[in-house]
């Protein structure tokens, strides 16, 4: 994104919110002047509070909101939502963390809530966003790997870093990526629960990983079947192999460099590399002419 710095995560939300100052104290009001914004109160009026637009997050479980908004009514907002000043209506807000309980508030019939008002641009909203949903319990893998990917392409922030700030390992980011490389209907099952991230992982690296998983819903098969089906599905005959190329042939180091390429470029890749010799062969698979276009883009850079 354009404009937008680049900047470590710090340890998480939280440290990306320390890193921004709060607002100014307001000035004294003047009789007949509209009210000034109110910043870092409290309480903030739930009525001048209004979502973020391009907020990452579309879905909310209405069976989540439900229990969130009886739990409110028990016990009012526990934790304070993040706000920054509207960018275009005066005395308004804008939410930046925080969006499920401002839904379930006002089922509750909460007049006000507790917030914290921060100066955010519009890059570090995204931001921040992006990063709250990852760290919801209830993501599903693919909304996690997402959240990852629009974090690296958006802002430059690599595997490692993302990993240390968010304490998760970087193997971790790296085999949630890499389901991103799957078909579309592929993904459909992961994100409607057919199949699950164990699945899914071994289905990246091959090639009719479509079919394969029609046949692991139908069947009902366990990873460690899904895995034993696509070994099975991508060994050639035994007699037209070397003893490099059987399975298992390529060494641990080898199959972790295909599968960090595979989830930095996000197409499958593929390493041809004897034992012993300098020379070998790395193979790109692209499945449509978007994907060549950009990666040719991207070797052009």
């Amino acid at each position: 994104m354009a404009g937008v710095e680049r900047k470590g995560l710090g340890r998480g939300l939280s440290a990306l919110l320390a890193d921004v100052g709060t607002m100014d104290p307001p000035a004294a009001e003047t009789p007949g002047a509209a009210s000034p914004v109110p910043v870092a109160s409290d309480t903030v009026p739930i009525d001048r509070i209004r979502a973020n637009p391009n907020q990452p997050r579309q879905d909310f479980d209405e069976k989540d909101l439900a229990d969130l908004t009886a739990s409110i009514r028990e016990k009012g907002v526990i934790q304070p939502l993040i706000l920054r000043p509207h960018p275009v209506n005066a005395g308004e807000y804008e939410i930046v963390a925080g969006e499920r309980r401002w839904r379930a508030a006002q089922v509750a019939g909460v007049h006000s809530v507790p917030a914290v008002v921060r100066e955010l641009s519009d890059g570090e909203v995204l931001e921040l966003a992006i990063i709250e949903n990852i760290q919801r319990a209830d993501l599903n893998p693919l909304e996690e790997a997402q959240g990852y990917r629009q974090l690296m392409d958006r802002f430059g922030h690599t595997q490692e870093r993302l990993g240390e700030s968010l304490g998760k390992s970087r193997s971790h980011i790296a085999n949630l990526l890499r389901l991103l490389t799957l078909p579309e209907t592929v993904l459909a099952m992961l994100r409607d629960g057919r199949l699950t991230a164990g699945h899914a992982r071994a289905l990246v690296t091959a090639t009719n990983a479509e079919s394969l998983a029609r046949q692991v819903v139908e069947r009902d098969l366990s990873v460690r079947q899904t895995e034993a089906l696509a070994r099975t599905v991508a060994a050639p005959p035994a007699k037209h192999l070397s003893a490099a190329a059987r399975p298992g042939g390529k060494d641990a180091d080898t199959r972790a460099l295909e599968e960090d390429l595979t989830a930095a470029l996000r197409l499958k890749v593929s390493i041809e590399h004897r034992p012993g010799q300098q020379a070998g062969e790395l193979r790109i698979r692209y499945g449509n002419l978007e994907e060549l276009d950009g990666l040719c883009q991207l070797l052009s850079r």
